[in-house]
């Protein structure tokens, strides 16, 4: 009943979906841990394009290669936009290659490419940068003296300063205490954004439709 009266109210035609409860919508009947697991089984009652309320938020699901490739490519124009982020919202302004949309995201987008290609990307310049690095990742594998390590540590150190060569004209040193706090604060705001819990409060933050695709 909440499902069709908000649906009545707001005079959308919305997709199927499995009956939500008021404030906390179909959370409780919910993977947590793996929402995915959830959308894909109500997508075989109700089809591949469902709506979901997590809490008070209404979301419309994509589920399927059919689906989400009819939204991205067939009718890319009316899919283009980006749901917002809150806290990012209020610290950028909109602004942002991330939180920016339509023609503020297209004129961000063609100065980004024009400015990095005159730092060198895509040029010469850039390989020398790569291979430069290349010669300081080994060195750091050699030093662990074949001790059984984490490589992604060492990587994301290796391509973040290729991006701080193209974009500051600088590297760091891998033990350079503020470029690993750096690398450590990004990673968590990676990380937290791609669990469950932080694919869930964004939408439950979001004051407008979000859209998850699920291939």
């Amino acid at each position: 009943m909440v499902v069709r009266w908000k649906r009545k109210v707001s005079g959308l035609s919305l997709p199927p979906g499995p009956l939500a409860l008021p404030l906390v919508g179909n959370l409780l009947i919910m993977d947590k841990r793996a929402p995915f697991k959830s959308f894909m089984q109500w997508s075989k009652t109700y089809g591949p394009v469902i709506t979901v309320y997590l809490g008070p938020q209404r979301i419309v699901v994509l589920v399927g290669y059919d689906a989400v490739k009819e939204a991205l490519l067939d009718q890319a124009e009316d899919f283009a936009s980006r749901a917002p982020i809150p806290f990012a919202n209020r610290v950028v302004k909109g602004y942002g290659l991330v939180i920016s949309n339509g023609d503020r995201w297209r004129q961000l987008r063609r100065f980004t490419l024009t400015t990095l290609r005159d730092f060198g990307m895509g040029r010469k310049r850039m390989e020398q940068w790569i291979q430069d690095e290349s010669r300081h990742l080994l060195k750091s594998f050699e030093e662990t003296k074949c001790a059984p390590v984490d490589p992604v540590s060492f990587l994301s150190r290796a391509v973040s300063n290729v991006i701080c060569s193209l974009v500051f004209g600088q590297r760091f040193d891998y033990e350079d205490k503020n470029f690993l706090q750096l690398l450590q604060v990004l990673s968590r705001v990676v990380r937290f954004g791609s669990s469950p819990w932080g694919q869930v409060s964004r939408c439950v933050m979001s004051p407008v439709l979000c859209f998850g695709f699920l291939f």
